[in-house]
């Protein structure tokens, strides 16, 4: 447990530092090295006979791995869509859903029939395809190691301020943002961690849990799918709401699951859950481009994960320590309700800081506009009242 719990914290916090390699050296080196390192470390780890080194080979390695390929797979999607980024988003990020469905099945069979370290072995086939996949990223939008090293091409190491680009919490609705998303996931990943446990004390071994994680995945695919084209429709920052409405649902989900006394309630509320985590997953890279643009939006999601990773750790710990005193998983679901909630609240106020900065930006050229109108109105005032002098002389003479 100590092993998956190390593994999936290392994907998001190594997130900020995969930003700043994918500024500095671009999409397809970062994506083609992170898979070449998640390879190593997932094929390393089969040789591993005891649990001590797994700490490093899979909770560390691989999981580093996974992270600086992940992230430039979304990042490079705004270099060659704007239009229809929505909807490209969501057949992407569609993929996971499609393997959070079919994996375990096949993980099963794989175990059962060659063993788990030969499973971790052919499990390096799909790192490996990751990596040939990485080579076909080709940034249309420059990156700081082509702009310091100019046509020639040699890389001068940039200064300070353009490595960590800091400069992205200067844009406000961007910080409201950084601050509204990871404040609703401190209850945001409850259900999903201990939602099997709680079936099984209240319906006890007679139904299939499995079929929730079904549910969850199938609709977070569709999810993904409808409301990644639906984004596209959503001018500029107000695709903010559909977060707001993804998190406003799955707290109210998650508020309903200690009322479902039959199993058949508690898999339409997994129908509707995952319906809406697919909204809330399939959106964040479109909203990020709006927030700051295409040239900051590595570092932009980067910081963003990586502040998720705090909340997405602390909040289903809490959750088992409530059940571990009360002895029932009902406080902590209604519990992780509330935050997502809140968050989304947060997140109303984006779309209209935003356009107050739009409104900003714009009167900065017209005051400048004003201004050097002003100042030609001087000029021709003065040589009117030079030229008048000049001209009565030379008339008089």
């Amino acid at each position: 447990a100590w092993v998956n719990s190390l593994s999936m914290g290392m994907v998001f916090f190594c997130s900020p530092i995969v930003s700043i390699f994918t500024d500095l050296f671009g999409c397809r080196k970062v994506a083609v090295i992170g898979a070449a390192v998640g390879f190593v470390g997932l094929l390393s780890s089969s040789f591993v006979s005891t649990i001590e080194p797994l700490y490093f080979t899979y909770g560390i390695l691989f999981a580093c791995g996974c992270s600086f390929a992940y992230q430039p797979s979304l990042v490079i999607l705004g270099h060659y869509f704007k239009k229809r980024l929505g909807l490209v988003n969501g057949i992407v990020t569609a993929g996971s859903s499609l393997f959070t469905v079919s994996l375990p099945f096949l993980l099963r069979v794989l175990i059962d029939s060659v063993g788990l370290y030969n499973t971790l072995r052919v499990l390096c086939i799909l790192l490996f395809v990751l990596f040939l996949a990485g080579f076909t990223y080709k940034p249309l939008v420059p990156n700081t190691k082509d702009k310091e090293g100019g046509k020639k091409g040699k890389f001068r190491f940039p200064p300070e301020k353009k490595i960590c680009n800091f400069s992205v919490f200067k844009v406000l609705s961007y910080r409201i943002w950084a601050f509204g998303i990871p404040a609703a996931l401190f209850g945001y990943f409850v259900p999903y961690v201990h939602l099997m446990k709680h079936v099984k004390d209240r319906f006890g071994d007679s139904v299939p849990e499995e079929v929730l994680l079904l549910c969850l995945g199938i609709t977070s695919g569709v999810g993904r799918l409808i409301f990644g084209r639906v984004a596209d429709y959503i001018p500029g920052a107000k695709k903010v709401y559909l977060q707001v409405a993804s998190f406003f649902f799955i707290g109210l989900m998650s508020m309903m699951i200690p009322l479902c006394h039959a199993f058949g309630s508690l898999i339409a509320v997994c129908l509707f859950m995952g319906l809406f985590d697919g909204c809330f997953i399939c959106i964040m890279a479109p909203i990020a481009f709006e927030l700051v643009g295409a040239q900051d939006v590595s570092q932009a999601i980067g910081f963003l994960l990586g502040l998720m990773s705090i909340p997405m750790t602390v909040g289903p710990p809490i959750a088992g320590l409530l059940y571990d005193h009360l002895g029932t998983y009902d406080v902590a679901f209604y519990l992780a309700g509330l935050p997502p909630i809140i968050g989304g609240f947060i997140l109303c106020f984006i779309p209209w800081v935003h356009e107050r900065q739009k409104l900003k930006e714009r009167a900065k050229p017209a005051d400048g506009e004003t201004t050097e109108k002003m100042l030609e109105n001087e000029r021709t005032l003065v040589l009117d009242t030079t030229e008048k002098p000049v001209k009565e002389m030379e008339s008089g003479v």
